[in-house]
């Protein structure tokens, strides 16, 4: 992704999506290449309103926002995207997120310290874990395990993908390395 101005990711022989490596991560057009570069929270959602500049879907409850540019969605169901490192997670209800996209609770199942950066998995209410990567800046205290947090994105770094594409299509295992 360095050396190239465009690429071409490939599934099986077939182009999945190909354009500047910027655009194929930051608004992956499949599961697939939402997992292939880089990782990638996905989340089953419902389409509430798609007729404006503004997609609007439920998320297990909670109404989330996607710019209509970064949906590739085509039916009534859509696997809402969001990358880790641009999730905020902060203790629950500690702060406004106005103009942002929030998800409440969820609760902090792992910590890890990664030198650069905290790593988090967070527990949400519905039983899936979502993984939220934060810049070690020192700004703030670290979060720890069993704390209650609220999770918050602003709405043009979401992304809705087909609901019928398998959601770990993309993702490397290590048996896939051996």
């Amino acid at each position: 992704m360095t050396m190239a101005d465009t690429i071409a990711v490939m599934n099986h022989g077939v182009i999945e999506q190909m354009g500047a490596p910027a655009e194929l991560y930051e608004n992956p057009m499949t599961t697939f290449v939402a997992n292939f570069l880089g990782q990638s929270n996905l989340v089953m959602t419902e389409v509430i309103d798609g007729s404006t500049d503004t997609v609007v879907v439920d998320c297990r409850g909670q109404k989330v926002d996607v710019d209509s540019t970064r949906s590739h969605a085509t039916g009534p169901k859509a696997w809402l995207g969001v990358r880790p490192e641009k999730i905020s997670a902060t203790a629950a209800g500690s702060e406004d997120h106005a103009g942002s996209n929030l998800l409440t609770g969820g609760r902090v199942t792992d910590v890890s310290f990664v030198g650069v950066s905290m790593q988090y998995l967070v527990s949400m209410p519905w039983g899936q874990e979502l993984m939220v990567f934060e810049q070690n800046t020192g700004q703030r205290a670290p979060l720890r395990n069993g704390d209650e947090v609220d999770l918050a994105w602003a709405p043009a770094h979401a992304f809705l993908l087909d609901a019928g594409q398998d959601a770990h299509a993309g993702v490397t295992t290590p048996e896939d390395v051996e």
